[in-house]
């Protein structure tokens, strides 16, 4: 029988600085890795929160710019507070109530990706 993992998304990135600025100075992750053919070519980094992985792409055709991700996740009023204490200039995320049982906080990378942390409040009828 098949079994699947979980998957991990590759964003496209155009900028290492607002990458790691967002990504890390801003969401918490940590940079794992990344690597480079050489020196002067695109980056492909990873990084982690907890469960959460992502990799990171400056290479033209990894990812699309404008991709909506779906974060499952729990404790999102705590990591809301968390982000908004940063106070990062760019963000300051709400959370929605969705009719369907699931609250959301969405927000926009640097490069048009679009991240929406959401956490079930309440079984689906």
């Amino acid at each position: 029988m098949p079994e699947f993992e979980r998957a991990i998304p590759v964003l496209r990135i155009f900028d290492l600085t607002k990458a790691r600025e967002f990504y890390v100075d801003f969401l918490g992750m940590a940079w794992d890795w990344e690597h480079r053919f050489a020196p002067d070519l695109p980056v492909f980094a990873q990084v982690s929160r907890g469960g959460l992985l992502l990799f990171l792409s400056e290479h033209f055709g990894d990812g699309t710019p404008g991709t909506k991700l779906i974060l499952r996740m729990t404790g999102l009023e705590e990591f809301q507070a968390e982000l908004l204490g940063k106070q990062y200039r760019h963000a300051r995320p709400g959370i929605e109530k969705r009719p369907w049982g699931w609250r959301d906080m969405s927000i926009a990378d640097p490069f048009g990706n679009v991240l929406v942390f959401s956490e079930c409040v309440e079984e689906a009828a």
